[in-house]
């Protein structure tokens, strides 16, 4: 059996690595458990990425040159559902490849200890959210959020292929903006 390229042993490190960083936190995520996840020793780990703080920010790195090729393809589009749909299919292609690269990318909306960073920005600007517009804003992250639980239930089915359109529909319906439905 062919061993893998050393850029897909990278892949699969940041992303696993980056998942465990979603799911507890930098500070609560060891290098063991790090270790553990991609199953290799703390010194395989190691010899990969020095410490764990190289680690973090190799997976940060990655999902934020992810996140401007997003940026980048839907910029050039109005704000309004095109735009939005065409946001949803690339995040959920990038979520359903690399589920942890997405879920440290959207910790910020989801964990309880996150700070507003970049990713905000990021989302903001994807989404042409007016800050001022709590309903959209709620709408977001609802969809993110949706994004983020069916892709990764997609990922634990093998279910890729079959689920894409349908995670797409459900942010998209997410999205949609329903006058005279919403009470304050």
């Amino acid at each position: 059996m062919a061993r893998p390229f050393r850029h897909h042993v990278d892949d699969e490190i940041l992303d696993r690595a980056a998942a465990l960083f979603a799911r507890h936190g930098f500070e609560q995520t060891s290098v063991k458990a790090l270790a553990d996840a991609v199953g290799l020793s703390k010194a395989g780990l190691l010899h990969h990425y020095p410490t764990k703080e190289a680690l973090y920010e190799a997976a940060r790195k990655v999902g934020d040159a992810q996140a401007r090729r997003v940026l980048d393809q839907v910029a050039p589009l109005p704000p309004g559902p095109a735009r939005d749909r065409r946001a949803l299919e690339l995040l959920t292609d990038i979520a359903l490849d690399r589920p942890g690269l997405v879920a440290l990318a959207f910790r910020s909306v989801t964990a309880s200890d996150a700070v507003l960073d970049d990713q905000d920005v990021f989302v903001s600007e994807v989404f042409a959210v007016d800050a001022a517009d709590t309903e959209r804003q709620v709408r977001v992250i609802g969809a993110l959020s949706a994004l983020a639980v069916l892709s990764l239930a997609a990922n634990l089915r093998e279910e890729k292929t079959a689920w894409r359109p349908l995670i797409i529909a459900t942010c998209s319906d997410a999205l949609a903006s329903r006058p005279n439905q919403v009470e304050a």
